[in-house]
């Protein structure tokens, strides 16, 4: 039995061997999972090259830029696939280490950046060129969230470019003129600009290139001095002193490896110095990916099979005619055999998910066509509706929690606490916790974060209780408008951000609109259970008397169901609460701001900071109307045991 064993074993490792010996990789070669399209793009690219080309097992490790960058100057990845040289202190200092390094010239000529406007709007303005005819023309961008302003738009919080872009507006003088206005997310900023084009409307931005948004719209670039790297050093300082301007570098863009990768894989760092595309192929490869909604693998299994021309060059003859095999084509871009291409399709079934096994049913498609539509068609009218929200709800109760001096406002919440719960000792605590918010240096936040809650919660009253009370004395209003709950509670918050923000641009509106529905139903769902939980013998009593339907919800219903009518609200209030931070992903100002802002720069002490300012706000708003939502016996008992003596 054991020589069967070992003879076994010892065929097993004869066949193994061949495979083995044949990978250029001892290990996998792991990329860090880039979440732009180009670098989503590229990193495809040079994946199939290592895997198909070289026989390299390779791996996608997940995280944000900074998280990445670390994990590269520890070799806990080896690869990132797209890395603008010069603009990351991280990688500054880990290239300066011998950590890391970047090799290869990816894109022809470099990338560029600048200060753009749609081109149709320097042809309808001649006169606006450079940076410097700005004030002349601000009234082109107004700010929707502050009349009488312009907008600038800026790279997300926590991006390098929003440092520079910042320091900017402070030194050319127009940050008097422009409001900086922060997209929350790089994909906020792309469906702002979209939406501008869309609706031929002005609009001041940042923006890059490689990018398929270069490719789909006309950018016009504002004029700026000529370059200069001392001052724009400076620049990238948020604490930088010097009052300079400079043009925008062309930033090199190239292929970050960890310093032991060079040592291991001296072939496939060759490959990487080799690869290079051109601005042009880059954003247009990056625009059909966008525009027939592709993975950063599946579009770069499209160019590898349309281009070998191109990439042929960046290898080797064995790996080109080995990755030629994998995807089914010859080195002349022609089909190979039959056998190759069923092959191949099975490759592509992997990678696109076995969508051959199921009928093609999708809406995607019809679905961002019509918004696409309703955008342009109607997007007047939405931006009408979002002017009135702010003109009449946020703002007015922004103004009026800024003018007030933070010290009433502790004040009134302190003796808020104090009628709700009659204790002593958290009144104070609500005092010492809004207090200890402004020692964080985040009043402002707060003070943002409170006028879009209190707004989105009166809201959420005015609509939810009216629906609760419908649906209480209608059978077939519960049977219709539960399913519809039902998908309001479960899907995912992001699906709704999307066309809510294509509708009424960035900021304090579509965080609005997004959490009122993630808000509403419990409060409706609540307000039903109450008012169909009422004794039935209240109910007749009251109709003996002769009460209308009118009296009954206002004199017996609606008191009796008003313990669960406030738990409602309290969880309206809670979920309201849960939202800012993904409210800060659509630009919208408060405490998710910072909290975002510290993810992506990997800055612990903001985020603990934020977090903890967004539990104090919790934690006060939970027990105030928990309080206020008890019945009046129990209200009164907790009144009761306040006025105990302690021991």
């Amino acid at each position: 039995m054991r020589q069967w064993i070992a003879l076994s074993l010892l065929c097993m490792s004869t066949l193994l061997l061949p495979v083995t010996a044949s990978a250029a990789c001892q290990s996998p070669v792991k990329f860090g999972a880039l979440t732009w399209e180009s670098g989503q793009f590229i990193s495809g690219v040079l994946k199939y090259i290592v895997e198909d080309g070289y026989e390299c097992a390779v791996e996608e490790v997940p995280g944000a830029g900074p998280a990445l960058e670390t994990a590269l100057a520890q070799d806990d990845i080896q690869v990132i696939g797209e890395q603008w040289v010069g603009r990351s202190p991280i990688m500054e200092q880990a290239i300066a280490q011998d950590k890391v390094a970047v090799i290869g010239d990816t894109l022809k000529g470099g990338a560029t950046q600048g200060w753009y406007v749609p081109k149709y709007v320097l042809e309808e303005n001649p006169g606006l060129r450079s940076y410097q005819d700005l004030p002349k023309y601000a009234h082109l961008f107004e700010d929707p969230e502050d009349p009488g302003s312009a907008r600038f738009m800026n790279c997300p919080s926590g991006w390098t470019c929003e440092v520079f872009n910042t320091r900017l507006l402070k030194n050319t003088g127009l940050d008097g003129v422009f409001n900086n206005a922060h997209p929350g997310t790089g994909a906020a900023l792309d469906a702002e600009i979209s939406s501008a084009f869309e609706q031929h409307k002005p609009l001041l931005f940042y923006y890059w290139q490689p990018t398929g948004l270069m490719a789909k719209y006309d950018f016009a670039a504002l004029e700026f001095p000529a370059h200069d790297d001392a001052c724009w050093q400076d620049l990238l300082r948020a604490d930088g002193s010097a009052d300079c301007v400079s043009g925008f570098p062309v930033s090199p863009l190239g292929i970050a490896v960890s310093t032991p990768f060079i040592a291991s894989h001296p072939a496939l760092v060759d490959v990487f110095n080799n690869v290079q595309f051109s601005a042009d192929a880059l954003n247009g490869a990056i625009l059909e990916m966008s525009e027939n909604k592709r993975s950063g693998e599946e579009q770069a299994l499209v160019f590898l099979r349309e281009h070998p021309d191109v990439w042929r060059t960046w290898v080797t003859d064995e790996a080109a005619t080995n990755l030629a095999a994998q995807l089914g084509i010859s080195l002349t871009g022609a089909a190979a055999n039959d056998s190759t291409i069923a092959h191949d399709d099975g490759i592509n079934n992997h990678a696109f998910g076995l969508a051959s096994s199921f009928p093609s049913w999708s809406l995607e498609t019809p679905l961002n066509n019509t918004l696409a539509s309703v955008v342009k068609n109607y997007g007047e009218v939405f931006r009408t509706i979002s002017t009135l929200a702010l003109t009449y709800l946020l703002l007015p109760i922004e103004r009026l929690l800024t003018i007030m001096p933070p010290w009433l406002l502790i004040l009134l919440v302190t003796v808020l606490g104090w009628f709700a719960v009659r204790k002593v000792w958290f009144a104070l605590a609500c005092g010492a916790g809004l207090f200890l918010i402004g020692a964080f240096g985040l009043w402002g936040a707060l003070i943002d974060t409170f006028a879009l809650l209190i707004v989105s919660v009166l809201v959420t009253v005015v609509i939810g209780i009216p629906i609760g009370i419908a649906m209480s004395g209608s059978k077939i209003l519960r049977k219709i408008v539960t399913p519809i709950l039902d998908v309001m509670q479960t899907m995912p918050s992001f699906v709704y951000l999307i066309p809510v923000l294509m509708l009424f641009g960035i900021g304090k509106v579509p965080a609005l609109f997004a959490t009122v529905i993630y808000a509403l139903p419990p409060l409706i769902r609540l307000t039903t259970l109450g008012i169909t939980q009422v004794d039935h013998e209240m109910i007749e009593a009251g109709r003996s008397f002769g009460s209308t339907h009118r009296q009954l919800l206002i004199w017996i219903k609606l008191p009796q169901a008003l313990p669960s009518i406030m738990a409602g609200i309290n969880q309206a209030v809670m979920m309201s609460l849960s939202m800012v931070v993904l409210a800060s992903m659509i630009g919208a100002p408060g405490l998710g701001e910072d909290v975002l802002q510290s993810i992506q720069t990997l800055n612990i002490g903001q985020g603990l900071q934020a977090g903890t300012a967004i539990v104090i706000v919790a934690i006060i708003i939970d027990r105030i109307t928990q309080a206020f939502g008890q019945g009046k016996r129990a209200r009164q008992q907790t009144i009761d045991a306040g006025k105990r003596p302690i021991g």
